[in-house]
């Protein structure tokens, strides 16, 4: 998966701070013991070919690009164990639909963050997974958001219309979300999926395109409050 290289990317435009330097050190660059789900294991060269988007530099693969698809390299997934997850930022701001949203307001619940576009593949990809799974977990604790990079309302909300997409998206064409995360756990390409406690902390990041089937076991082993 393409890492992210320089905040200053913003103003680089399309490829701009999604591959910008919030590759940073995830808890101090050290991956905790058995923190690492078993799609990250051997699976995941088979798991490649459906996630992400072949070769290319991240560069040669954003919005404007032929490909319309933005990840390149491999699917990580990793948890956090308790006691060891960092902050999440204060973010917010208006949604595609220009309500306001406030991600401390939903403390008490796990925050599940995907960071997705309507121009990137593997996002419209997963997006049939995300959509069913929150309504799977519609009378959990769970909240889905999404953070909608480099686009433009009208795309994105046709985007949420023909995959069914209930949740709503916070609309980031700079990617000022995706920013605040830099030196916590941050994203490290599109689509990634942040899953944030019931206290606030990040407890698990996903590089890639999600399954359905491994991204509801890791929202339930936080909901469990497993380490």
């Amino acid at each position: 998966m393409t890492r992210l290289r320089s905040a200053a990317a913003v103003a680089a435009g399309p490829a701009g701070a999604v591959r910008a330097a919030l590759a940073g050190p995830a808890l101090g660059g050290r991956v905790l013991a058995g923190a690492s789900l078993a799609g990250a294991s051997l699976a995941s060269a088979a798991v490649l070919a459906l996630t992400s988007c072949s070769g290319g530099a991240i560069a040669d693969s954003n919005p404007a690009s032929s490909s319309q698809s933005f990840v390149s390299g491999s699917y990580s997934s990793t948890y956090y164990r308790p006691g060891s997850r960092p902050a999440a930022p204060a973010v917010g701001g208006s949604t595609l639909t220009g309500s306001r949203f406030r991600l401390a307001a939903d403390r008490g619940n796990v925050v599940v963050l995907n960071f997705w576009g309507s121009w990137c593949a593997p996002c419209r990809r997963e997006a049939p997974a995300l959509a069913a799974l929150a309504t799977h977990f519609k009378d959990a604790p769970v909240r889905f958001v999404g953070d909608d990079v480099h686009d433009s309302p009208a795309a994105a909300l046709a985007f949420d219309r023909t995959y069914s997409v209930g949740y709503p998206s916070l609309n980031d064409p700079g990617e000022q979300v995706a920013l605040a995360f830099h030196g916590t756990v941050p994203p490290a390409a599109i689509p990634t999926t942040l899953l944030i406690d019931r206290t606030g902390h990040i407890a698990a990041r996903v590089v890639g395109e999600v399954s359905y089937r491994g991204l509801r076991k890791l929202i339930a082993k936080i909901l469990a409050g497993q380490s």
